[in-house]
């Protein structure tokens, strides 16, 4: 079987050249032999599966380094090989790409989570250096992904997460949407097998009734291209099951009252070609209004290129359309794939603007010093979140992350424009800096040199970028403070001599944190000293709602308390070692983070935004998503006039009936 296995895969090599061939021969048999007494969950020999990676790496189009490693990827976590062997035998590229994607060895470890985030932390680090490590990994997961059902079930749904979480969307954003759609349906399957299996099942008893109606569809398109001397190639699909899922999740709708499951894609030859078909359709079937787009003169940042629109056929089903160029298809499937040289010699540094926009994203994130649950906030905050388009002035696009702000805006095009911005405006109308975005708006951004930023751009930047580039310059120039992550401690200019009044209140009323911290240690600088720690004190624990104060305590750093513990009168010389410290990210009113489970309920969301609303709160961050038991857990912070207020939204919050319980929680 394996032998067979093999030679099938040596077939798809003839592209390469007589040299690269004996190569990936070798790294394959190499591999057969390491792995020679290995077996899969399944059963199966475990060399199966690189040799699947490599044929994934293959129909991406990747050149013979990327296969090399592909075959060999697993064999430094599985094996005994050494480090040097690999570069002695096949090089120093095909090692990193190796050791790129290799599980990082935790002793001890309590969290199988914290191994596995800290490998992805690891593996996006080399993908700054080599994006082809990225690729091999997508290439692992989805065969893996293809073998779960023979792990514990547990397993599954851990697995199934992540993939959800991490690896799907991050096939998006470097546009390879083959896997990305199937990394979503093998990760549903696992997930929510109830609902995988009901979708399956429509589709299939459907299948001669949805042929029938897109062979019709297809022979009217056809025919009118055929009339305008177009010649196309049309692709008739189902969507696939998870965007199914989603429109019945957001949609609250059950499967059968759901009808745009169907899909045609129109291939042409140039991008002329590509309005004129859309003119065509129009003419055919009247478009639905609000669902047309077009990525052609505004594509994504991964490099997505194609119009959508859907149409009212004639049977009175509604039908989404795409129109593209061939070429514009084989980066929608490939991806950063597409954009690689297919040679030898190709370095990241060499990709299109497409891709170094997504690695200067990663770069950014890269560069700050992050502990592990930062690092996954910003890298799905800033790379994969959903996002918006804006222009410059002189028609070049934008893509920022939602809620974005001009001083964001600024920091993309460079530096210098961030650190002096002055004032912006949206579409020629001044706007204020803290203003988030909107869509396809023109924006321009006006400098002056005597303009810096400011400690509160701090409150509402939202890349990791602009925020970095905020504190470097405030820690640079401003020497009053220090910023360090979360926590801008202020330095003392004079210590004043203890008296009642400031014994009865030491620390004046600081603005509280809008946005949960990390409660570990966070390194900072006061004055000359440096690497000194800030600590939250464990006698009072403080979080984001309480006034605090820094305490320089001798050899530990600063403890930051709540500013009425009552552990800080017994502290001798308080008055001399205290320094003002306050969260990064604050505002003048208060907050309050806390976690609902309720069943499901598809307008869950909106039903807890209405009822913060009721009582003049404010919903600055939330999240739901459904465990494995099909209820639905939400983390919330709500920003309120005063901390009572949140007895009343919780109340209200309540009285939804879906909602089973809630509970404050410190941070998450």
């Amino acid at each position: 079987m394996i032998e067979f296995l093999i030679q099938g895969f040596l077939k798809n090599l003839s592209h390469f050249t007589e040299k690269e061939q004996q190569e990936i021969l070798s790294a394959c048999r190499w591999a057969q032999e390491l792995h020679q007494h290995q077996k899969r969950a399944s059963g199966e020999p475990y060399v199966i599966h690189p040799i699947h990676v490599a044929k994934i790496l293959l129909g991406l189009q990747l050149d013979a380094t990327a296969i090399k490693a592909g075959l060999l990827h697993d064999i430094l976590e599985d094996t005994d090989v050494t480090r040097q062997e690999i570069k002695d035998r096949f090089g120093m590229d095909v090692y990193h790409l190796v050791n790129g994607v290799t599980k990082i060895n935790i002793v001890n470890v309590k969290n199988k989570s914290v191994q596995e985030r800290e490998t992805i932390r690891k593996m996006i680090l080399a993908m700054d250096k080599d994006i082809r490590v990225i690729l091999i990994k997508l290439a692992d997961k989805r065969h893996n992904m293809n073998t779960l059902q023979y792990m514990p079930v547990e397993k599954q749904k851990r697995i199934a997460r992540e993939c959800l979480d991490i690896y799907a969307p991050l096939a998006g954003k470097l546009g390879i949407y083959s896997i990305k759609t199937e990394l979503e349906d093998l990760s549903l399957k696992f997930l929510r097998p109830d609902v995988y299996d009901e979708i399956k099942t429509f589709l299939s008893q459907k299948k001669g009734e949805r042929a029938e109606f897109l062979q019709l569809v297809q022979e009217q398109i056809l025919k009118a291209a055929a009339e305008e001397d177009i010649e196309i190639n049309i692709k008739t699909r189902a969507k696939h099951f998870y965007s199914i899922y989603l429109k019945m999740k957001t949609k609250g709708k059950e499967l059968h009252e759901i009808y745009d499951f169907l899909g045609i894609r129109i291939l042409c030859k140039t991008q002329t070609q590509c309005y004129a078909l859309l003119g065509l359709v129009h003419h055919l079937f009247k478009p639905l209004s609000g669902r047309f787009k077009d990525y052609i003169a505004m594509p994504k940042e991964n490099g997505y290129k194609s119009l959508h629109t859907t149409v009212m056929t004639s049977s009175g089903k509604p039908l989404e359309i795409q129109i593209r160029t061939e070429k514009m298809n084989n980066t929608a499937e490939y991806g950063v794939a597409a954009h690689w040289a297919y040679k030898e010699g190709k370095h990241t540094a060499d990709l299109d603007s497409y891709n170094t926009n997504l690695l200067k994203k990663l770069r950014d994130i890269n560069s700050e010093d992050y502990g592990t649950s930062d690092f996954f906030s910003s890298l799905k905050a800033d790379v994969l979140t959903d996002t918006i388009f804006v222009f410059t002035p002189n028609g070049d696009t934008v893509e920022l992350p939602i809620g974005s702000t001009a001083i964001d805006f600024a920091y993309h095009i460079h530096t210098d424009i961030g650190d002096h911005c002055l004032s912006a405006k949206a579409d020629d109308v001044i706007i204020p800096l803290n203003k988030p975005l909107l869509n396809t708006q023109t924006i321009s951004v006006q400098t002056s040199p005597n303009a810096h930023p400011h400690l509160n751009w701090l409150r509402f930047v939202k890349t990791t970028r602009a925020r970095s580039k905020t504190r470097n310059w405030l820690n640079k120039h401003d020497n009053d403070i220090v910023i360090d992550r979360h926590i801008v401690a202020k330095k003392a200019l004079k210590r004043q001599t203890t008296t009642p009044t400031a014994l009865k209140n030491p620390v004046e009323e600081k603005p509280v944190q809008n946005k949960m911290i990390d409660s570990s240690k966070i390194g900072v600088s006061i004055d000359k000293e440096r690497n000194i720690m800030i600590n939250l004190a464990g006698c009072c624990n403080p979080v984001p709602g309480d006034k605090i104060i820094g305490f320089i305590s001798r050899g530990r750093g600063i403890i930051v308390h709540k500013a009425d513990c009552y552990n800080l009168k017994g502290i001798n010389d308080f008055e001399e070692r205290k320094i003002d410290v306050e969260w990064e990210n604050y505002s003048d009113k208060a907050t309050q983070s806390f976690k609902v489970v309720a069943r499901y309920a598809a307008n869950l969301f909106s039903e807890i935004e209405g009822a913060i609303r009721k009582y003049s709160g404010h919903l600055i961050s939330g999240s739901i998503s459904e465990t494995d038991r099909g209820d639905l857990e939400g983390y919330f912070t709500v920003e309120m006039n005063k901390m009572d207020d949140y007895k009343m939204i919780a109340k209200s919050i309540r009285t939804i009936p879906s909602v089973l319980n809630i509970q404050k929680v410190k941070q998450f």
